[in-house]
């Protein structure tokens, strides 16, 4: 392992002095050099973001299996799995628990020169691959998790440990802005929206002003997004559901729905917080062992009574509402679903929460649309303005949200509704808190990271 950081200096100068030099001016060159590292580690993230899917899907699929051949399984698979996957985060990394976008926000608050060490602790390659190995280990025991914000938290890994590798004299960008690029890069990769990515950035990871780090977060976010798009094509995530744009009266189920979803995901994430907060009660290894294996039998018992949509992302119930015109969705799957990101949440074991709030939303818009006894060609609306707006009340991002699901299903004439639900369910949930979640989180990993020993000497910032 000690050999590595030479060898890699050693390409780097390699290419600078038999290529880069002989083709470009100097400033050409520094410029090159400063940015050749983030494209390497951009590389890396839509490789390691494809990967990651892959595996997050067959576990998905393996649970639907499971769980519909054996259903009686899910008594024993599902609390052991939800075990394991504690055991993985509570013995090898702890800050590898949960989303990851909340460890990404304070990695970007360490990332001061007399701190930077620090980050580390929220940030290596070993929590990465914790990460991975718990989610994955949760969601084939049934977890209900999504893998977004833990790419993202994988991504922010990679770009620091790309930006630690280069040689002293190297001309770098900042350390700050190494980890809001992979923040942006593994929005990107993850959910094949590059748009989303950018303004997740500006909306939610740091409130520096974008032109310090535009060119950066622009260039990370194009390779991963190809990259991941070279191995699985132009993909979108969800695809082209029949949107009728309407307007007039329609706009004011559009609002009514987006408030009440706003409040819903801001009561969510506050049950988060308090679940999170009455967790550590349990101090000793054992007591936390007992809470998470009951977490897992609560899950266990509401898999067995549903079925399979109780469990797992959440993707194919949003397929099935968009695409398959099902919408006689029982009136309870929104409960279910709630209880079930609470429960795999609180277990403290790694899975975000993004895809799972697209898909709470998404029932709760199926429901009121038709309670509203809206028509076929404006209930796929309602839908996708509930999907932004319960993720808005959750995380606080209403424009992340809007531009996600737009260029997730490609409804690029739904933008303004989508933009207004957003807007609406960021002031609903704002009664509730005024303090996103990961906000709220992000308080902890900072006090949590500056309580670790310092990992490397505090360095100069370039």
């Amino acid at each position: 392992m000690a050999d590595r950081p030479s060898r890699y200096a050693q390409v780097l100068a390699w290419l600078d002095q038999h290529v880069i030099k002989r083709l470009y001016t100097e400033r050409v060159r520094r410029i090159i050099l400063q940015s050749l590292p983030f494209w390497v580690a951009s590389l890396l993230t839509g490789l390691v973001a494809v990967g990651y899917e892959e595996i997050f899907v067959w576990a998905e699929q393996t649970s639907f299996t499971w769980i519909e051949k054996q259903p009686y399984l899910v008594f024993i698979l599902t609390p052991v799995a939800f075990v394991l996957a504690w055991l993985l985060v509570a013995k090898l990394a702890p800050a590898a628990r949960g989303s990851g976008i909340p460890q990404v926000m304070a990695g970007i608050e360490l990332s001061s020169p007399t701190t930077y060490g620090r980050t580390g602790y929220l940030l290596s390659l070993r929590v990465a691959v914790v990460k991975v190995l718990s989610s994955v280990v949760l969601l084939l025991g049934g977890g209900v998790i999504g893998r977004e914000g833990p790419t993202i938290q994988v991504s922010a890994a990679i770009f620091r440990a790309i930006n630690r590798l280069q040689p002293a004299g190297w001309p770098q960008l900042s350390r700050q802005i190494a980890l809001v690029t992979g923040g942006a890069a593994g929005l990107a990769a993850a959910f094949n929206t590059p748009l989303g990515g950018i303004v997740f950035v500006v909306e939610e990871l740091t409130q520096t002003h974008i032109t310090r780090f535009r060119t950066a977060v622009f260039t990370a976010v194009i390779i991963a997004g190809m990259t991941a798009q070279a191995i699985q094509g132009p993909y979108l995530y969800l695809g082209f559901p029949k949107v009728t744009a309407s307007t007039g009266w329609f706009l004011g189920i559009v609002v009514f729905t987006a408030m009440l979803c706003g409040l819903a995901g801001a009561i969510f994430a506050k049950t988060l917080l308090w679940v999170n907060g009455y967790r550590r009660r349990f101090g000793t290894p054992l007591t936390q062992a007992a809470w998470v294996a009951t977490c897992g039998l609560v899950l266990a018992a509401i898999a067995f009574w549903v079925g399979t949509d109780a469990v797992g992302t959440g993707k194919p119930i949003i397929n099935r509402l968009l695409f398959q015109n099902d919408h006689q969705t029982p009136w309870y799957l929104f409960v279910v679903r709630f209880l079930g990101m609470a429960l795999s949440y609180s277990s403290g074991a790694a899975g975000g929460i993004f895809a799972t709030s697209l898909s709470a939303g998404a029932i709760l818009g199926d429901a009121f649309a038709r309670l509203a006894r809206v028509t076929p060609s404006d209930t796929n609306l309602v839908i996708m303005v509930s999907m932004v707006s319960f993720l808005t009340g959750v995380v606080r991002s209403p424009f992340t949200a809007a531009i996600l699901v737009l260029e997730m299903t490609d409804r690029h004439s739904a933008i303004f509704q989508l933009l207004l639900g957003g807007l609406m369910a960021q002031g609903a949930a704002s009664l509730i808190d005024p303090v996103s979640f990961y906000e709220h989180l992000k308080e902890g990993f900072v006090r949590e990271a500056m309580a670790q020993p310092m990992l490397s000497k505090p360095v100069s910032q370039a």
